[in-house]
């Protein structure tokens, strides 16, 4: 007996490797089975390259025809910055097509399948569904709503702080968790923190890991604060944005742009509303979001429920003092029976620290 969920796994694992390289494309896994045979493999690379089922169908060359290609999302059905691999599929002479999940883009959202039904091709859909869905969380946010899918990070200590009462911050985890941190900001398109702690790290946001690439740096700073001689100003790593208010000095703003800074001027007399900034960052064309910032920033993105993803560092230290910052401040909420729960959580050890994984649910 074929065992489907074998050749699915590896052409997830495939796919997964390749996280941070093909937003706002999708992750795409492919593997071509023949007599039991692997054939073909593809990976789709880079967002306006050859999807993943052609890598595996060119791999596979005459091999293919007769054979069941399995594929971790809906081969698409129109034409791109690439051809429908659907009808690539059938001119090969695949037999059987093995889906995971179906494509949640307007665009392609059955009529891949519609296309291989009709040229008479079986095909099963469902396939390790859930973990290729949540593979592509990203994508399938950002390819309905149009909005970044947007993480929470902080690295805190056992009682929840970031610093102490002297705002001491360094460091709260170990050298393991923070190069953890540098993947995950090469995974993300965009990084975001307020001005507070761009003022008092003067941090470079970007991601020091090899061949890694360093995500958009996003500040929120309503009188454009930000010195002009900071790191992400000056060092040339990755585009810096700010979004400010109309309350800005006009002098400050015209000598960032000097210097290749965007400054997005928001609607906003004196702050910078968190939802102007997600919904222009998704015009932008931005995919991901990750949040570092302080515990106001946190909150206000909370409160208006535009955090998709948590995840929590926790060192295993205590600091106290109630004056010491937490990761998440604002009013708070007023009564527990209204916190907010986390679904589909998740925790592993890293280091001497414990990583946590969690997904907000509003009410």
């Amino acid at each position: 007996m074929i065992n489907h969920e074998f050749y699915m796994d590896l052409a997830l694992n495939n796919a997964k490797a390749m996280k941070g390289q093909t937003d706002p494309n999708p992750l795409v896994g492919s593997v071509i089975v023949n007599d039991n045979r692997i054939v073909g493999v593809g990976t789709h690379l880079k967002a306006g390259e050859p999807h993943a089922e052609i890598h595996a169908l060119r791999m596979a060359g005459e091999k293919a025809r007769g054979g069941t290609i399995y594929v971790t999302l809906e081969p698409c059905s129109h034409h791109g910055r690439t051809g429908p691999c659907a009808v690539a599929i059938v001119e090969a002479g695949i037999k059987k097509v093995v889906i995971a999940a179906l494509d949640p883009n307007p665009v392609v959202a059955g009529n891949g399948v519609k296309i291989l039904r009709e040229a008479g091709l079986e095909v099963v859909i469902g396939i390790r569904e859930q973990e290729a869905t949540q593979m592509n969380e990203v994508f399938n946010k950002f390819i309905t709503d149009q909005k970044p899918f947007i993480t929470l990070k902080a690295g805190i200590t056992l009682d929840g702080k970031v610093a102490t009462h002297t705002y001491s911050s360094k460091w709260i985890t170990s050298e393991e968790a923070r190069q953890d941190v540098h993947q995950l900001r090469s995974e993300n398109m965009a990084i975001l923190v307020g001005i507070n702690t761009a003022l008092k790290d003067n941090p470079a946001l970007t991601s020091r890991i090899p061949n890694g690439r360093s995500p958009i740096r996003v500040i929120m700073d309503s009188t454009l604060k930000l010195p002009l001689n900071y790191q992400v100003v000056t060092d040339q790593q990755a585009p810096t944005w700010i979004f400010t208010s109309k309350n800005h000095d006009s002098d400050k703003r015209t000598k960032l742009e000097e210097l290749g800074i965007n400054v997005f001027v928001t609607n906003s007399e004196t702050t910078v509303n968190p939802v102007e900034v997600v919904d222009t960052l998704g015009k932008e064309g931005v995919s991901s979001l990750i949040i570092e910032g302080g515990g106001n920033i946190n909150a206000a993105f909370l409160k208006e429920e535009l955090i998709d993803k948590i995840i929590l560092y926790f060192a295993p230290k205590l600091v106290g003092g109630k004056d010491a910052p937490t990761f998440l401040e604002g009013t708070g909420i007023d009564e527990m029976q209204n916190a907010i729960e986390l679904t589909n959580t998740d925790i592993k050890p890293i280091g001497n620290d414990f990583k946590f994984i969690g997904y907000p649910k509003y009410k």
